[in-house]
């Protein structure tokens, strides 16, 4: 008799480097690539906007942790060091302010 298998579909999403070993440890098996260069950006930003979305529905620990490893991630591909956004946004901070007030930017009206 022939093994049933069940095919969950995921539809191509960047996953953390761990999660394709432990799904197999689970006594599944795993369909998954390695994408590079323009394509891996692509899921990096996509990734990104996943895991601000679900940080959105549930303001949690976890949800801002995983945000942070992308955007270490980012980093890492963009070759920008964590130091200088630190000292960037330092330096925006005292230029521009933060974003603590709650200030939204309906309209800005020029005067003749």
């Amino acid at each position: 008799m022939s093994e049933i298998k069940h095919i969950v579909a995921v539809g191509g999403k960047l996953v953390r480097d761990r999660i394709p070993e432990l799904i197999r440890e689970d006594g599944k098996e795993v369909v998954c690539r390695v994408v590079r260069d323009d394509e891996y950006e692509a899921y990096l930003i996509d990734k990104m906007t996943e895991e601000v979305e679900e940080f959105r529905k549930t303001p949690n620990l976890e949800e801002a942790a995983d945000i942070y490893e992308v955007f270490l991630t980012f980093l890492k591909n963009w070759g920008i060091e964590l130091s200088d956004v630190r000292k960037f946004a330092q330096y925006k901070s005292r230029e521009r302010g933060k974003f603590d007030g709650g200030i939204v930017l309906d309209e800005i009206i020029e005067k003749n």
